[in-house]
């Protein structure tokens, strides 16, 4: 299935050359939201009681935060049934590429789901902006909870920081080995780029 685009024809789904719509959509919308909610996680846990933004900044964030988590899910879904491009570089950094995807994917759970178990756990579930509620699972101390606080602060800086080291690499592959790493996750899949391929 494929859809138009300024006059070119962009394939919803990957091929050995290339990522599909949906995957580039989804990267984007998950790299926008990963960066925004780990800025407004820093930020709401320094705001006080009488501050405007005290009860909704975290409402805000935990209400994404399970939007993100389904789409984590349905992103893993959708990378289990596409086949993967072919990767660019030298082996060394093909492995390395590897490693940090699968860690990626590793953090975003731990980071969505212990933001999910944080404040469920006293038993009350989550709005979604008045949708609907994802209910509360499971029950928790102070002190387990607290831990599980932890986790998901060093889960979200961890994965920042290896975003920043992914778009990093990516650059690399553009500025420096001039392959066509960083534009097919920009949609650009022409056949004259594709000589830049190792």
């Amino acid at each position: 299935m494929n859809r138009r685009i300024g006059g070119k024809v962009q394939m919803l789904r990957n091929t050995p050359t290339s990522y599909g719509l949906v995957t580039i959509v989804i990267h984007w919308l998950m790299a926008i939201a990963i960066f925004g909610m780990f800025g407004l996680g820093l930020w709401m846990v320094e705001l006080n009681y009488y501050d405007n933004w005290y009860h909704d900044a975290p409402y805000i964030h935990k209400a994404v935060g399970m939007l993100l988590l389904f789409l984590l899910i349905f992103r893993f879904g959708w990378r289990l049934n596409n086949v993967r491009p072919k990767l660019m570089g030298e082996t060394w950094e093909k492995l390395v590429a590897l490693a940090v995807h699968r860690l990626h994917y590793l953090l975003l759970f731990i980071l969505t789901t212990t933001g999910y178990l944080i404040p469920t756990a006293g038993g009350v579930g989550i709005d979604i902006f008045g949708l609907f509620t994802v209910p509360a699972t499971l029950s928790f101390t102070k002190d387990q909870a607290d831990l599980i606080g932890m986790v998901h602060l060093y889960a979200a800086w961890a994965a920042v920081g290896l975003a920043v080291m992914h778009a990093g690499a990516a650059l690399k592959h553009h500025v420096i080995d001039k392959d066509i790493t960083l534009l097919r996750m920009l949609g650009v899949n022409s056949n004259n780029t594709q000589q830049g391929e190792k």
